[in-house]
């Protein structure tokens, strides 16, 4: 099956308090939206489409000043109406008969690995949930399973009743639909909810009712689906990202006299016998040893 990629950029961040669209804040001094395009690009062969609204002029000119990114697709979104809506507007543009991968540009940290485990869970007659159990679940939807263990709705915190909010599992929004599924489902899901938006979780009960299994894969860690909505939030995940940096360095070979006070804003190839030390900035292609 052929791979479309949509990847949801549209929102405004007004906690990042910037004139810039949140997408374009940089993790490794690349854009966030960059580094999910890159993820889903490792795949193969695959067909991005961007969802843009606030600061989409600049979001067309950051992505279209580098040649890799020539082929992406862009789709407005005029108004914000939640995800369900954001999707719709693809779905014109969705190759027939395609497995769909529904992705957030402010979730920066998401592994190519885990995009193709959730490729392959999914054929005509089913669809992945990316799910991730955690601690403390405030704000996330939950996973509503049966006694069975399948899945039977996803349920938004603000709409979820006493013994839902008890549940741990959420979803992380991150999907992989059958084009021809999504083209079903997406024109008929309503708003009827506390936010009054179209939210794309609404397609779970529709898979339900039509039969469609819903496999759920995890992430390997749960950096991968952690999002940015303030400047603590990309902080934190900004650490994270020099973290996999320095230690995949390390593998390769080298010492790094403190893995935690080397920044790395590119790509690093090192030979033999290569020692980096403290407060070292590696910036753009850079060759050591």
């Amino acid at each position: 099956m052929n791979i479309d990629v949509v990847i949801l950029a549209a929102g405004q961040g007004s906690r990042m308090r910037s004139n810039k669209p949140k997408v374009l804040h940089a993790i490794g001094g690349k854009p966030m939206v960059q580094h999910v395009i890159d993820a889903a690009k490792a795949l193969g062969d695959v067909k991005v489409h961007i969802v843009v609204g606030h600061g989409a002029d600049q979001v067309q000119a950051n992505l279209g000043a580098d040649s890799r990114y020539s082929d992406c697709q862009y789709i407005e979104q005029q108004e914000q109406l939640g995800t369900a809506h954001a999707v719709l507007q693809v779905l014109p543009a969705l190759t027939s008969g395609s497995k769909t991968l529904i992705l957030y540009g402010d979730v920066p940290l998401i592994k190519t690995e885990t995009l193709r485990a959730m490729l392959e869970a999914v054929n005509e007659t089913s669809m992945a949930v990316l799910t991730a159990s955690l601690d403390d679940a405030t704000g996330y939807g939950r996973i509503v399973r049966n006694d069975h263990n399948e899945v039977l709705s996803i349920v938004e915190h603000k709409d979820a009743k006493t013994d839902q909010l008890a549940i741990n599992e959420i979803n992380t929004g991150i999907m992989c639909i059958p084009q021809s599924c999504l083209a079903k489902w997406l024109p008929n899901i309503g708003n009827d909810n506390a936010q009054k938006e179209y939210y794309l979780p609404d397609v779970i009960a529709m898979s339900v009712n039509d039969g469609v299994a819903i496999n759920t894969p995890s992430p390997q860690s749960l950096f991968e689906i952690q999002g940015v909505n303030n400047r603590l939030q990309l902080a934190e995940l900004e650490r994270e990202f020099q973290r996999e940096q320095a230690n995949k360095l390390m593998i390769e070979g080298a010492t790094l006299s403190d893995p935690a006070r080397v920044d790395i804003r590119g790509n690093v190839t090192v030979g033999q016998d290569v020692f980096i030390d403290i407060n070292a900035v590696l910036q753009g292609d850079v060759v050591i040893g």
